[in-house]
């Protein structure tokens, strides 16, 4: 196909594809003649792979680039490939103090730094790692976010919010299972990228909302209707002994439940 058949097929301008042959992101065209070339489906896959990486990744070109490198370095795994693409997703923290993580310090104990705190939180993620037997190096980008919304936790005063670290972790299995089945259904190392990046930013819109509407609705069965109330008091206390109605308010994370939407 001409270029301008590629730009319409892709919905991508012309001069755009001749900026990402420029910039060595897009393979040039066969030569037909000094002024014409024609592409192929290679190229129109490349390209929805640079458009999900620009657009939905929100990534630069310099890091699309490296994307790409490794997509078409047949030295690496699939499984590593991947993972240049999504850990350039993951949020990247300074070094040293969080800005997000506050003084934490009780008190009573005046030389309790913020990074003691983070050291704690560091552990906590160490451990838990370990404890589900994943599969994880010292150097993942998500060990470092997840340390730093658990020391932010800490910081804020809600840091036995930590206690269903597991609960979120059996979620996160869930969810890893059916983002990978999806990808595994696209074709070529270009698609099975694309279909990683989608899902991980689209598939993060979609866990928010799904669980705003959830929050809702267990918010609106607890503190409303008192239906969770009557279900689980009939099955007897808690393991604790206590309301098993006061219990379940635990199960409501940072983010907030309140609707004015939420059903009476």
């Amino acid at each position: 196909m001409r270029i301008g058949e590629l730009s319409r097929r892709t919905g991508v301008p012309v001069p755009t594809i001749k900026y990402y042959v420029r910039e060595g992101l897009l393979p040039a065209g066969l030569l037909t003649s000094p002024n014409q070339a024609t592409y192929g489906e290679a190229h129109e896959r490349r390209l929805r792979l640079i458009r999900a990486l620009l657009d939905v990744g929100g990534l630069k070109v310099a890091a699309i680039g490296e994307v790409l490198a490794a997509v078409d370095d047949p030295d690496k795994s699939v499984h590593k490939v991947l993972g240049v693409a999504t850990d350039l997703l993951v949020p990247r923290y300074a070094e040293g103090k969080p800005d997000a993580v506050p003084d934490a310090a009780p008190d009573d104990a005046p030389d309790a730094a913020p990074d003691a705190v983070m050291e704690a939180a560091r552990e906590r993620v160490g451990e838990l790692i370990e404890r589900r037997g994943w599969r994880i190096g010292d150097d993942y980008p998500g060990r470092k976010a997840l340390a730093v919304t658990l020391a932010t936790l800490e910081g804020v005063g809600h840091g036995e919010f930590a206690e269903v670290l597991d609960a979120y972790a059996d979620a996160a299995e869930s969810l890893a299972l059916a983002d990978l089945d999806y990808v595994a259904t696209r074709k070529g190392r270009d698609g099975l990228v694309e279909g990683a990046v989608i899902g991980t930013v689209l598939g993060n819109a979609l866990i928010s909302a799904l669980r705003h509407l959830t929050h809702v609705d267990r918010s609106a069965r607890l503190y409303e209707s008192g239906e969770l109330y009557r279900d689980e008091s009939a099955a007897g206390p808690g393991p604790e002994g206590r309301d098993p109605g006061a219990a379940s308010g635990a199960g409501v994370g940072p983010g907030g439940v309140g609707s004015e939407s939420a059903p009476g």
